[in-house]
């Protein structure tokens, strides 16, 4: 076997996959070469020995999902910005870019001077990720490696800076902030820095009736048929789509802050009371969470939101139907909790328990409901 070229002058362990440019897969994906009739080859990934946990990463080896986030200009310019704007953070430092995907954050780092970046991904694009940092002369200032955070060693004790985008839908869907906890605990250097390093989950409630109606109580009559048995099954994802800033009926209220500087795995599961204060007469069919993310420690403040007042990003807003439509008036409180904790099959799959308690002068309610976002 040839012995495989060293980036830099460290050990790597044998845990530890540094991916050869060169590869069209890696060992971690199978493949098989179909001819069909008209005699075209064709390479197909396997995937018979994926679990259902190995499957968020195998999603990550196609281009489009990597296409979006990179042209997510509000989530991509403001990475860049915190890293370009702020050298003095980055300049002869070790970073480590967690879920590295095409290697974009670890190319931004580089340039900007970083001592050394080594990449983490455990989906196959971390190949492509290799050939663009060579295309563009960083090969040798990036190592890139394959494999699960939690299961790969890095070749150094400990890095300087850790920067990751491992926000989801409704900030924690997908946990990859779990895998970002381990390798702070595991690799950064006690005055360290995370980037970013701050997030707040914010809830507001929203007027959608037409949609509501189109997805949910189109089931009531589906060509002359009662499918209402389906309502149950539909109401109980919640909807990752844009919301329209005129549908928002309330004020938005943060309900949840992390400190990626301290919090643990187990505080990403949270239950929190709301308070929503209505600015107008209308009717609530729905609550909506988004959420904002900010770069404490650079010289100016760096921060970016998800909100329907916001520029469009590719996280959009996640919207909670109620099974009851509020009838409210301005001036009027919604009052409720929110249980947020990880599936028990998938834990990167979501739970949120809801509960609204609203007494108003036209409705009086309280009811909870169950949700799972997958």
């Amino acid at each position: 076997k040839k012995k495989k070229k060293k980036v830099v002058k460290m050990d790597v362990s044998s845990d530890a996959k540094v991916v050869d440019a060169t590869a069209t897969s890696t060992t971690t994906t199978t493949t098989a070469t179909v001819t069909d009739k008209g005699g075209e080859s064709k390479t197909f990934f396997g995937k018979d020995q994926l679990t259902s946990k190995d499957y968020y990463f195998d999603s990550y080896s196609h281009f489009g999902i990597h296409e979006e986030m990179l042209k997510d200009e509000v989530r991509t310019l403001a990475y860049k910005k915190a890293i370009e704007k702020n050298p003095h953070l980055i300049q002869d430092k070790y970073v480590l870019d967690v879920g590295c995907g095409t290697g974009i954050l670890s190319l931004v780092a580089a340039r900007t001077g970083a001592k050394h970046v080594f990449a983490i991904d455990c989906s196959s694009i971390i190949v492509k990720a290799k050939q663009i940092a060579e295309a563009n002369g960083l090969a040798d200032k990036i190592t890139f490696i394959q494999g699960k955070m939690e299961e790969i060693e890095l070749p150094v004790e400990k890095v300087d800076v850790i920067i990751s985008e491992w926000m989801g839908y409704a900030l924690l869907y997908e946990s990859m902030l779990n895998s970002v906890i381990f390798a702070r605990d595991k690799y950064l250097a006690e005055d360290g820095l995370l980037m970013p390093d701050k997030a707040t989950i914010l809830i507001s409630a929203i007027e959608d009736e037409e949609y509501k109606s189109s997805k949910v109580d189109w089931w009531n009559n589906v060509y002359g048929f009662d499918m209402s048995c389906m309502k149950e099954m539909v109401m109980k994802e919640p909807l990752v789509d844009v919301v329209d800033r005129k549908q928002v009926v309330s004020r938005h209220e943060a309900i949840y802050e992390i400190d990626c500087n301290s919090v643990s795995v187990e505080e990403l599961a949270y239950e929190v009371p709301f308070s929503l204060e209505c600015k107008r007469n209308d009717y609530v069919h729905a609550l909506v969470l988004h959420f904002d993310i900010e770069f404490a420690k650079c010289h100016k403040r760096v921060w970016f939101t998800t909100s329907p007042f916001g520029y469009y990003t590719h996280w959009k807003q996640s919207v909670f139907y109620l099974k009851e439509v509020l009838t409210v008036k301005e001036g009027e409180m919604i009052e409720g909790s929110l249980k947020c904790f990880p599936n028990e099959q998938n834990p990167r799959d979501l739970n949120f328990e809801l509960t609204v308690k609203f007494d108003g002068e036209l409705t009086k309610t309280e009811f909870t409901q169950f949700f799972i976002m997958r």
